[in-house]
């Protein structure tokens, strides 16, 4: 069991960074920004720590601790699960983390939702902010999230709106 638990975590690590640097995010995500609202681009960097957690065997499950730095100044905590495929370089992942802080000088929290594959080493990566999960200054809030890394350096690409109107009956 431990040995399936460190590849599980060791393959786990290297999905998420193989999806990383080839990330993109994919066009027709539901919660992006409509093309009636006035999306605003951030960009900045982050640092993330991944800490393996014990799950059933055949899977991976990690804990995700992040810090963004740039247009997003805050940090966020989430948790990752993973599976490897049968045929090498073929993985998934899905994840979901909250993000607190200050994005465009505004300050709240949201959920952001990944939704990662690797097809015998293609790389596809969807990261989504969760309808309706805004909080504060930043209710409201809608958008998709690239990741690329350069290096060692980890960096995001953020296009959201914050003008996304309330349901029809609520304030």
């Amino acid at each position: 069991m431990k040995t399936t638990l460190g590849a599980l975590a060791l393959g786990s690590i290297w999905l998420v960074l193989a999806l990383q640097a080839g990330a993109q995010t994919l066009p027709g995500a539901s919660a992006a920004p409509s093309k009636e609202q006035a999306v605003i681009k951030a960009t900045g960097t982050f640092e993330v720590k991944l800490t393996p957690q014990p799950i059933a065997e055949g899977l991976g499950r990690m804990t995700i601790d992040k810090t963004f730095s740039g247009d997003l100044e805050g940090s966020s905590v989430g948790e990752m699960l993973s599976a490897m495929g049968g045929v090498k370089g073929s993985a998934g992942y899905v994840a979901i983390e909250k993000v607190t802080g200050k994005l465009g000088g505004k300050s709240g929290t949201f959920v952001l939702q990944h939704s990662g594959a690797m097809d015998r080493g293609t790389p596809s990566l969807v990261v989504t902010v969760v309808p309706d999960s805004g909080t504060g200054e930043l209710a409201g809030i809608a958008g998709k999230l690239g990741i690329r890394i350069e290096g060692k350096q980890h960096f995001y690409d953020f296009e959201y709106s914050l003008d996304r109107p309330a349901p029809a009956g609520k304030d």
